[in-house]
């Protein structure tokens, strides 16, 4: 975590109880509304992995998509998008995850990653580490090869960091 990211905080709201009674839900609304705060959140994502060379950077359904974009266009990457289940035309890989108050499931197209392919995954939160870690299982069945991941806002107390096998994380700001 970089020491000057407490401006971060500043642009993220806490709301208490959503979705569900003592889960404190990290909006980030505020800070995609801000034109500045939101470049910034860019710039910062993609200076964290400025070492590394990335093929494809996959964002996850919904708020991931919006930060992977415009990281992918910056890195001159493709962008690939991990959405919930049903919601992909073609075919699908699946992976079941476990979230902080239950379960989902995560899909990418088949064709979505190649062999040997570099890929960076972006998403809002680090919590528990269940939709991360069945992204990079999405990743790994498909032959690519996970190089790092990024988020805004990293939750430590929950242990994310420890469901993603010493992969390299990098967050902007914890909580």
């Amino acid at each position: 975590m970089s020491v000057d990211s407490e401006w971060v905080r500043e642009h993220v709201r806490d709301i208490a109880d959503y979705p569900q009674d003592g889960v404190v839900f990290r909006d980030i609304t505020p800070l995609l509304g801000g034109g500045a705060a939101f470049g910034r959140a860019i710039d910062d994502l993609v200076s964290r992995f400025a070492d590394i060379v990335v093929d494809r950077v996959v964002g996850v359904e919904a708020r991931g998509f919006i930060l992977a974009a415009p990281v992918a266009y910056r890195l001159r990457a493709g962008f690939v998008p991990v959405r919930k289940a049903g919601k992909l035309p073609w075919a699908v890989a699946r992976e079941e995850y476990e979230l902080e108050y239950g379960t989902d499931k995560l899909e990418i197209h088949r064709d979505a990653i190649h062999p040997e392919e570099r890929i960076l995954v972006i998403d809002d939160v680090l919590a528990t580490g269940g939709t991360a870690s069945a992204t990079c299982r999405l990743v790994d069945a498909l032959g690519g090869s996970v190089v790092g991941l990024g988020f805004l806002v990293e939750l430590p107390s929950l242990g994310g960091r420890s469901a993603l096998d010493g992969r390299r994380v990098e967050s902007l700001v914890e909580y």
